[in-house]
């Protein structure tokens, strides 16, 4: 039965710790993973709206609707990440399966000819907005040895504070560290007890400095990265058709987060008078977070071929739980050594403030035959800011997010061709990276096509896109063992969506 303890705040370094710059970027990212007809015009829906996904991009959409409406989408989607690691190469593909969206607008045509608002809209809808789902191995040989990991941690911490005494066990020390002194002493524990640090004096109980016990040379190693999980929100919206040529709309978002992530770091050297040869590490952590945000939107009809749209949807404000356990076994001149603590880490909960964004939008209409349409956005990921009730352990956190994050645009171009019953669809998106440096994590691009068919009340949908993305994956940010892999990741999904038209 696993011990459970709690990381008092007040007490504790670890927020300096477990979170970094990647968790701001990850849930301030969206991608609506919606209806099949919006992602097969790669999302450029922000002057167009009539469809559920739409609404996500401009609240206005939801008063287009000519009647009462609904949706259903799910999909599938597989990704394939090319690892490379100093002298290794590995492909890792993996597929998952969606739920994406589903939701509903009902149309109330106002036949009043003197009232200002023509139609009203009440929407209802949930909407998949990312997807986290990962998966990668990296191999290859290093001259870094995750020693210095806990070689850094280690520093400065007496040896008293990370030694297991008589009747003590690794549980309890492990629990009274993370309860007291955070992440970072815990982080030193397990390295002292592992034998892959050692105390430069062993006779003195306040010993504040370390040597690791693992030679300098090379070093085998691998790296296993997955995560589960995915970003949604649940969207009450309201919209008005003002006159003939305008549209508003409002929105109001539940956002939620569910994230988990496993990794497993592990290392082999025949290194001359190294007292250890065999490391391996592994971590899991588990996310879940609750959010607000609010959204507001306009269209305007000029003329019959020319439809302008703008948006702009607030920060969300996210509260953040996190767990984590931690598993070390080493093998060497002191045999086997198995630390599983068999504790989970309960972490504060904190804040999480993701970054406004503001869309304007333009589309071209050729009556009945079709349009093309394109949608432009902007978010400056340098204002993400995280927080905590009562005490400030984030300064330093949100000074580097200002100096390493920056303003990020997102083109999305679509467009659709109709025949009859039949629509075809295609469409182009560039989002730019949120990293100064884009080697961390580069801009992403993705095409996308699809086709549909109006049986009348009933329509069925098929879209198909496929997006790239390059970036390095630090393996324990903020750490003294800085390495990591480089990873061009390929996605793609199939979308299928029922629609109904009341």
């Amino acid at each position: 039965m696993k011990k459970i303890f709690l990381l008092v705040g007040l007490l504790s370094m670890s927020f300096l710790n477990a979170q970094d710059i990647t968790d701001a970027v990850r849930y301030s990212q969206q991608d609506i993973l919606g209806t099949a007809r919006f992602r097969g015009m790669s999302g450029a829906f922000g002057a167009l709206g009539g469809d559920m996904s739409a609404l996500q991009i401009n609240p206005a959409g939801s008063a287009v609707f000519l009647s009462s409406s609904g949706s259903v989408t799910l999909s599938t989607s597989n990704i394939q990440n090319d690892a490379t690691y100093f002298n290794g190469f590995s492909e890792t593909s993996s597929s998952n399966f969606n739920f994406n969206q589903i939701g509903a607008t009902f149309v109330y045509n106002n036949r009043n000819e003197s009232s200002v608002f023509n139609k009203l809209s009440l929407s209802i809808a949930y909407d998949q907005t990312t997807d986290l789902a990962d998966e990668f191995i990296a191999f290859g040989r290093s001259n870094n040895s995750i020693d210095n990991f806990f070689l850094a941690e280690a520093q400065g911490v007496p040896l008293n504070l990370i030694t297991v005494r008589p009747g003590e066990g690794v549980d309890g020390v492990y629990s009274f560290l993370g309860e007291n002194e955070g992440y970072g002493v815990q982080q030193a524990f397990l390295g002292h007890e592992s034998f892959i640090i050692e105390a430069d004096d062993l006779t003195n109980s306040n010993n504040t400095t370390y040597f690791s016990n693992v030679a300098s040379g090379f070093f085998d190693q691998d790296y296993f990265y997955e995560s589960t999980g995915l970003n949604g929100k649940f969207t009450l919206n309201g919209g008005a058709q003002i006159h003939d040529n305008f549209y508003i709309g409002i929105n109001l978002n539940s956002h939620f987060i569910n994230y988990d992530r496993v990794t497993r770091f592990d290392e082999f050297n025949n290194n001359t008078g190294s007292a250890v040869n065999e490391i391996v590490f592994t971590n899991r952590l588990s996310t879940v977070g609750a959010g607000f945000s609010a959204q507001i939107g306009g269209i305007l009809k000029v003329g019959n071929m020319l439809r302008l749209g703008a948006s702009l949807e607030s920060p969300t404000w996210y509260y953040i739980e996190e767990e984590t356990t931690q598993k070390l076994i080493t093998d060497g001149d002191n045999g086997r050594i198995i630390l599983d603590p068999n504790v989970i880490n309960i972490f504060p909960e904190y804040q999480l403030r993701t970054p406004a964004r503001a869309t304007g939008s333009v589309a071209v209409l050729f009556g009945k035959r079709g349009l093309i349409s394109l949608d432009y956005s902007y978010k400056d990921y340098s204002s993400t800011e995280f927080d905590s009730d009562g005490f400030d352990n984030f300064s330093e956190l949100n000074r580097q997010i200002e100096d390493t994050l920056q303003g990020a645009s997102t083109l999305r171009i679509g467009g659709e061709l109709r025949s009859g019953n039949w629509s075809f669809r295609g469409g182009y998106v560039y989002e730019e990276s949120p990293y100064k440096n884009d080697l961390i994590l580069g801009d992403r691009e993705g095409l996308s096509l699809g086709i549909g068919y109006n049986f009348g009340k009933v329509k069925f949908d098929i879209a198909y896109d496929y997006s790239e993305q390059r970036r390095n994956q630090q393996f324990y940010p903020n750490a003294a063992f800085t390495n990591f892999a480089s990873i061009d990741s390929y996605r793609d999904n199939l979308t299928f969506t029922l629609g109904l038209s009341l």
